[in-house]
């Protein structure tokens, strides 16, 4: 099998917790033994938790040695796990070759330096797809390199940046993006289309995220609750996008306490905050503002008997994430450039 094979695995494996790692990036690592057998096929899951390379090492050796896992259990925190592994990996992945897509941390924050933890494990390799440029995080390749480690940067390097784009916008002041639920043929109306599944997903953003983005019509008509109950987390602020000011104070999700709710007929203040996600159905998608590029659909394999939706609009699929009955298509607007 090729790097670019072991590479996709690890991106697949990130693209499950894209966004939920907020504000972190989603990360993917594998790891093979010297005689190149999978060991751990493992992604970063949620800021301030164990980064990919630690979960990676973590399930690694304990498939190498099954008494590790009573051992890795009693860690607390990300950094109590790092230390268990140093003192108990009796070098069970010496000459193992990791497989990231994002070049590992060099870094003491949080969590610790994913570099010294590799190069710990005796590495023969290190495989990585797009480099770090982040100020405290980068140099974990040069550390690899400069102890003996073979390092190699920018395998699957377009669809691991691609996978960064969300971390490196909301970096920089401002990442945004449409949700919507389909059917199989396309329909966007008619009741829940979504799956239990799907829906703890979006409840699982709503709960990270700065804002969220909903239309005056769906307030009106739905008289929706739009919290986080299915995510056991806290319920996101609400921007009301529309032209009517008044609203019956009874609807749901006024009455959900600790929660910031403005209505305004401006997107303004969504371009202002870090992590924003718009909900909407087909008329809000088709007058969408063009600064927002990403689309997440939430397709279910239903058919429904209505008019599916007509919209002018080009759309890269970027990944397929299979869920119960459906699939998370994360996609990105044709810019007219690239048409």
């Amino acid at each position: 099998m090729s790097d670019e094979f072991y590479l996709s695995l690890a991106i697949d494996k990130a693209w499950d917790y894209q966004l939920l790692t907020y504000p972190n990036p989603a990360v993917g690592a594998v790891i093979l033994d010297e005689n190149g057998k999978i060991l751990s096929i493992c992604a970063h899951q949620k800021a301030g938790e164990a980064h990919a390379e630690l979960n990676a090492t973590k399930e690694a050796l304990e498939s190498k040695d099954s008494s590790l896992k009573s051992i890795f259990a009693a860690a607390k925190n990300p950094n109590e796990l790092y230390n268990l592994i140093i003192q108990n990996h009796r070098n069970l992945l010496k000459n193992s070759t990791y497989y990231v897509t994002l070049e590992p941390c060099a870094h003491q924050g949080k969590t610790p330096p994913c570099a010294s933890l590799i190069l710990a494990m005796g590495a023969r390799r290190v495989v990585i797809g797009s480099k770090d440029l982040g100020e405290h995080a980068k140099g974990g390749a040069k550390f690899l390199s400069d102890n003996g480690v073979e390092v190699d940067i920018g395998v699957c390097a377009k669809e691991c940046d691609e996978l960064l784009e969300p971390f490196l916008r909301w970096q920089s002041g401002n990442f945004i993006f449409f949700k919507i639920a389909l059917t199989q043929n396309g329909v966007a109306t008619g009741g829940v289309i979504s799956n239990l599944t799907s829906r703890a997903h979006t409840h699982q953003i709503r709960s990270l995220v700065d804002l969220m983005v909903v239309g005056g019509n769906t307030v009106g008509i739905d008289r929706p609750i739009l919290d986080a109950r299915l995510a056991n987390d806290r319920a996101p602020n609400i921007l009301i996008y529309s032209s009517k000011f008044e609203f019956d104070s009874q609807i749901p999700l006024f009455k959900v306490p600790n929660r910031e709710v403005t209505i305004s007929n401006s997107l303004k203040l969504a371009f202002e905050k870090r992590f924003v996600m718009i909900e909407g159905g087909e008329n809000f998608l088709k007058n969408l503002d063009s600064r927002v590029e990403w689309i997440l659909i939430y397709r279910s394999n239903e058919f429904k008997m209505a008019e599916n939706i007509k919209l002018n609009l080009k759309l890269n699929i970027l990944h397929r994430t299979r869920l119960d009955d459906g699939e998370l298509l994360w996609c990105k607007r044709v810019n007219s450039e690239q048409k």
